[in-house]
């Protein structure tokens, strides 16, 4: 399975986490208004969770989406955790700031689980959140150790017996069309492509290739993917919003090491004129195993604008002021082959 192959529209995709009120409450006009924003723009690939919001994503994505034939847009959604009917008391939150992502959203508990049943039915559950009968493409989420620190080892193992070989069957059951990793960290994706089975199709990877962050995934995950035709779609090109102007980066305020990297990389985007947010989302794609990139969206002006930045000319002297500065990694690909 080739996300290539499914992705209509274009190389720019939707991602549903902020519709899911992640850091913010976002009223269902808006949410409602910024899916039809990015439909009407000709964006046909959608990106959600049952995490984000506790189930909110996928049924505002689900109900704005159902107005459309199904085989004009293409879904992707997570497996790893399930949304359940009871709901959390406040004091029962997780009051860190990964567990505060989605405090705006639905109050029922969400617990993890990575084995063939969880997967089973968070899989079931999604379809129905959805309204469709099909999911294109399942990640198993967060299954790194960002998530689950020293015991990420112990998740992977569940998943690999659980979720890995659920996604198969169903893979060969029609009821998804491919499958592979949803997660922020790059070590998960090298394990998976060195198991002889089961076989992912892809990866969602959020946050490490980046214009700010890049090197570890150029170093053998981007080469292994280009050798085993796995495609890659890239996550959080802004990194948090760091990149597009926010103080946020991995989902938490930026360290001012992290402000003062950015900095380096606006002042050179100043001297040639170039939109740091759009220089972004261009170095992203211009590796050749990156299918799609992802960045999320809140407000309908949002669509319009990633897609204005994706167009907009960049001078490929900004590209090599960013190779000899040490902006950008020695081996990566540059936009226009600068």
């Amino acid at each position: 399975m080739s996300i290539r192959s499914l992705v209509p529209g274009g190389v720019l995709g939707f991602g549903a986490a902020p519709v899911g009120n992640m850091f913010r409450a976002v009223s269902d006009e808006d949410a409602a208004a910024t899916v039809e924003a990015a439909w009407n723009n000709g964006i046909r690939y959608y990106d959600t969770a049952p995490v984000y919001g506790a189930g909110l994503s996928e049924i505002r994505l689900g109900r704005e989406l159902a107005r459309h034939e199904r085989s004009e847009y293409v879904v992707s959604t997570k497996v790893g955790r399930v949304v359940e009917e009871q709901l959390e008391e406040p004091a029962e939150r997780d009051p860190g700031e990964k567990g505060g992502l989605f405090a705006h959203g639905r109050k029922n508990r969400v617990r993890d689980d990575y084995t063939y049943d969880g997967t089973m039915r968070a899989v079931e559950d999604s379809l129905q959140r959805l309204r469709i009968d099909r999911i294109d493409i399942a990640w198993v989420h967060d299954v790194s150790p960002d998530f689950h620190g020293d015991d990420w080892i112990d998740a992977f193992a569940t998943a690999r017996t659980g979720a890995f070989r659920a996604l198969t069957r169903l893979r060969e059951e029609n009821v998804i069309g491919g499958w592979g990793l949803g997660v922020n960290t790059v070590e998960p994706c090298e394990l998976t492509l060195g198991l002889d089975e089961p076989r992912p199709d892809a990866f969602l990877l959020a946050g490490r290739y980046t214009l700010f962050d890049h090197a570890h995934a150029l170093q053998r995950l981007l080469p292994s993917c280009l050798e085993r035709d796995v495609d890659l779609v890239v996550g959080g090109p802004f990194n948090s919003g760091v990149l597009a102007g926010g103080q946020h980066f991995e989902y938490q305020r930026a360290s001012p090491e992290v402000l003062d990297r950015v900095e380096h990389l606006r002042r050179v985007a100043e001297k040639h004129e170039v939109d740091l947010r759009s220089a972004a989302l261009r170095f992203s794609l211009a590796h050749p195993a990156v299918a799609a990139t992802i960045p999320g969206m809140s407000r309908p002006e949002r669509v319009a604008e990633n897609l204005d930045l994706l167009k907009a000319p960049i001078p490929e002297e900004f590209w090599r002021t960013l190779r000899e500065e040490n902006l950008v990694a020695p081996q990566a690909p540059l936009p226009g082959g600068a």
